[in-house]
């Protein structure tokens, strides 16, 4: 084959990572966030896009540099036993427990709830999900086809959705930015970067780039230097389309503050100011836009579920694994969308550091010759502090936050990370210099 990759491939791929990025809390968020920061949107938009764009697709990247096939291949670097846990932890959360109930929850309310009298009860939302997920187990039955069906036939129907909404709320806003709520009087750079960590997406960009480099190899693109370019170029395709559609729900939210007051969340956000500008009309267009973006995040996290499963325990079929998450999917859904984001948040809290020092470490990987104690020790200590947030115990938080600088603004672990990585660094010298102090002793012995 030849070097030279086609340029509509690259776009392709570009645009099947947006899609993929671009979800269930992608849509929710950054209108909420509007609201809040209102006149310090600004830098509240530049934190969230850091966590929100940047450090996913840099995960996309680290992936391809790393030469790796899968994220337990990865992990193995730290530990096995790590890397069984980290990644079955990681892809229970992106998959069944909590993103992929999330993203039928979150279609339904938005999509059809509107559409329901007051108390429509559960009904509804058994018989919506299980058709979303129906769907999505079909989709998800035929992996190799994702590329051609996320890509070029689902992405360009979600953008055009998206793109009528935005442009409109751009042209004509609702009404002026309002002061900041009092959460975002202060540190507002870093409660816009926390609450980039709600859309969970570095933790997905270690599926989502499963399915990226394998449709690369699968295209004839082998070679590492290949694959890092290619994926350069369709990571920044990506994350302008990312930035610009954040900035502009994040804008929208920040407008509409003056004429619809604050909403509860993001989803209620969307469809008032969807129905402010088109009517009932606006709750069909707001009902299909979020259905599909939600249904290509769910066929992706499906695959790449179903596929990670699959490798765990290879005597259970991919089809049988598929069926299983669906159905398990489908039940979770059904707790409501305010309990899922709730408990998934201390998970999330204690997981999405060691996520980020993952991806750190690979791209160091070359600097530190790939020493175990290295990866060891920085994601050790890291831990210690991410699993005291998740936990929220006042004693243990009254005791970090004078010792460790932004504790409080849940950035606490990036101190422990460089000494745990440093400490690691001086250990594999010790342990190196041991083996050679007792190699020259037995050769010493052995003449």
């Amino acid at each position: 084959m030849s070097n030279k990759v086609p340029f509509s491939f690259i776009i392709i791929i570009g645009l099947m990572l947006f899609a993929l990025f671009f979800g269930a809390g992608n849509l929710i968020f950054p209108p909420m966030l509007g609201q809040s920061a209102g006149t310090n949107l600004w830098w509240a938009n530049i934190g969230f896009l850091v966590t929100g764009v940047g450090l996913p697709l840099m995960t996309v990247l680290a992936f391809g540099f790393s030469g790796k096939d899968d994220l337990l291949d990865l992990a193995n670097r730290v530990h096995p036993v790590f890397a069984v846990v980290f990644t079955t932890i990681l892809y229970l959360a992106l998959g069944p427990l909590f993103v992929l109930p999330r993203s039928g929850s979150v279609s339904f309310e938005i999509g059809i709830t509107p559409f329901l009298s007051s108390t429509p009860g559960p009904i509804p939302l058994i018989i919506f999900t299980t058709i979303f997920f129906g769907v999505t187990c079909l989709l998800a039955l035929n992996p190799t086809k994702i590329v051609d069906i996320v890509g070029k036939i689902l992405t360009p129907i979600k953008l055009t959705f998206i793109g009528i909404l935005v442009l409109i709320a751009f042209i004509n806003p609702i009404g002026a930015f309002q002061p900041p709520t009092e959460e975002y009087k202060s540190h507002i750079f870093f409660k816009g970067f926390q609450n980039g960590y709600l859309t969970m997406d570095t933790l997905a960009a270690f599926v989502f780039a499963i399915i990226i480099v394998n449709a690369l190899k699968a295209r004839g693109i082998t070679t590492k230097r290949q694959i890092m370019i290619t994926c350069s170029k369709a990571t920044a395709i990506a994350a302008i389309l990312l930035a610009i559609m954040y900035t502009a729900l994040a804008y929208m939210g920040a407008s509409s503050v003056e004429k619809l007051g604050y909403l509860d969340n993001g989803g209620k956000i969307l469809a008032q100011v969807s129905y402010y500008y088109f009517g009932s009309y606006g709750e069909v267009l707001l009902g299909l836009m979020i259905t599909i973006a939600c249904l290509t995040t769910s066929v992706g996290l499906m695959t790449a579920c179903a596929s990670f499963f699959h490798k765990l325990f290879p005597k259970l079929p991919y089809k049988t694994i598929v069926f299983i998450l669906s159905i398990f999917s489908t039940i979770i859904s059904n707790v409501g969308l305010t309990r899922l984001i709730t408990f998934s948040i201390p998970v999330l809290t204690v997981i999405y550091p060691l996520a980020i020092v993952l991806v750190i470490l690979t791209f160091l990987h070359p600097l530190f010759r790939g020493k175990s104690e290295v990866y060891q020790g920085s994601l050790l200590l890291t831990l210690i502090v991410s699993l005291s947030e998740g936990l929220s115990i006042k004693s243990i938080d009254n005791f970090f936050s004078p010792i460790l600088p932004m504790y409080s603004n849940g950035l606490g672990w990036i101190l422990p990370a460089l000494i745990g990585g440093s400490i690691g660094f001086s250990l594999s010298f010790l342990r190196n210099d041991g083996k050679s102090n007792t190699l020259i002793s037995s050769k010493r012995l052995s003449k």
